[in-house]
């Protein structure tokens, strides 16, 4: 009776059947997985949030299949001012959600059973959004010395006849890597030789650890690419479900792709006006968010960092945005074993690596948005426990 497509394995595994027991039981768990800003602590402007929605022009409905164009000003506005960039409103077209725009883009550019070459590690998500879509993924792996680059070899072995895009997140989720400029270059080549598109995610872009401003590629001109991002993590606004998909590159391609893109969009008209006429006062929240997202994440970080110290079992990998921490560890026991045994020894919990395919080895992660005090007790529970075991090992 079912489609192939959404025959998943839905069965709970042993670490999720291990934290739904631990919270049953009623005891308090140290969650460093949390990432949902709107529980998490962060201070929004509520009575400008709420007011947004008062507008009386939310009663008309104009179906403009890209998105209202004041909205679309809006996002405009925040790459001219936020990033220097001047971009066409006529070639963004606004979603529910980056989900959203992902089956945009896969349904524009494959048809079923082609494929699209996705990074490993990164967002566990991904998986899902191809079989809804009938579309093939096929892993490229990111590599770690000292930072983590793109694995070229493993990129161009992926490439077939039926591959038809490269997805990029910018930074990757959750190895908190950009794409670096030599890198950038390097995949517009492969597009161009092998007539590829590229997807770009780039929810995390506001938010490098340093401080220092990355280069979107919505200003990429040498292969078709579709780059994407949205409320949820630019002002920390999940719950509005707005994000949005600029389309640039050679000339010949956009505006074929722009067409059938609105036809696409035309379909489903699924962001509703309400929060586009509130827009304005959504996006402004980003200017108090990012600023205490990003404090927080270089609280934690930090921390982090000291409380780790050198010559451990692990390491703490090197990262440089987003929200997420990686630690690589040595071990011959797998991460499951050591994120079930957290949650059953110390009460915390951190995600196992498997959850974001990493290729290879025994990796945790840990959400950098936590609350600061819970953060800092579950780390120290974490590296403690990490700490003992090699000890007992020897």
């Amino acid at each position: 009776m079912f489609s192939r497509r959404t025959d998943w394995k839905l069965s709970p595994n042993r670490y999720t059947q291990t934290v739904e027991e631990a919270r049953a039981a009623g005891g308090r768990l140290l969650d460093l997985t949390a990432s949902n800003p709107t529980t998490c602590g962060v201070r929004y402007d509520t009575n400008e949030i709420v007011s947004a929605f008062q507008n009386p022009q939310s009663l008309s409905y104009e179906p403009e299949p890209k998105g209202l164009l004041a909205a679309r000003e809006q996002v405009a506005r925040y790459y001219r001012d936020d990033h220097g960039l001047e971009v066409d409103v006529n070639s963004l077209v606004l979603t529910t959600s980056t989900s959203e725009a992902y089956s945009y883009a896969f349904r524009l550019l494959c048809n079923p059973g082609d494929e699209v070459l996705v990074a490993k590690p990164s967002y566990p998500l991904f998986e899902f959004l191809g079989d809804l879509q009938d579309v093939k993924l096929v892993p490229y792996f990111l590599q770690y010395a000292h930072g983590w680059f793109i694995d070229f070899p493993s990129l161009m072995a992926a490439v077939t006849p039926q591959t038809k895009a490269i997805l990029l997140v910018h930074p990757n989720n959750p190895t908190g890597s950009y794409v670096k400029e030599e890198e950038r270059e390097r995949l517009n080549e492969v597009c161009r030789e092998h007539d590829l598109a590229l997807i770009v995610d780039e929810v995390f872009l506001d938010y490098p650890l340093d401080g220092r401003k990355r280069r979107s590629f919505v200003e990429n001109r040498d292969a078709l690419t579709f780059t994407m991002s949205g409320l949820s993590k630019i002002a920390g606004l999940p719950q509005m479900k707005v994000a949005w998909m600029m389309v640039n590159g050679p000339e010949s391609l956009v505006g074929t792709a722009l067409d059938r893109l609105e036809v696409i969009a035309d379909t489903y008209l699924s962001l509703n006006s309400p929060t586009q006429w509130a827009f304005p006062a959504l996006m402004a929240q980003r200017h108090s968010i990012q600023r205490q997202l990003r404090d927080r994440v270089l609280e934690n970080w930090t921390q982090l960092r000291i409380a780790a110290g050198n010559a451990n079992p692990f390491e703490l990998a090197e990262t440089e945005g987003g929200w997420y921490a990686v630690l690589r560890i040595s071990s011959d026991r797998s991460d499951e074993e050591l994120a079930i045994e957290l949650v059953e020894k110390e009460q915390v919990l951190v995600h196992p690596g498997h959850f974001y395919d990493f290729p290879s080895g025994t990796h945790l992660v840990l959400s950098l948005i936590a609350q600061p005090e819970e953060f800092r007790a579950g780390a120290t529970a974490l590296l403690q426990l990490l700490r003992r075991q090699s000890v007992e090992k020897r």
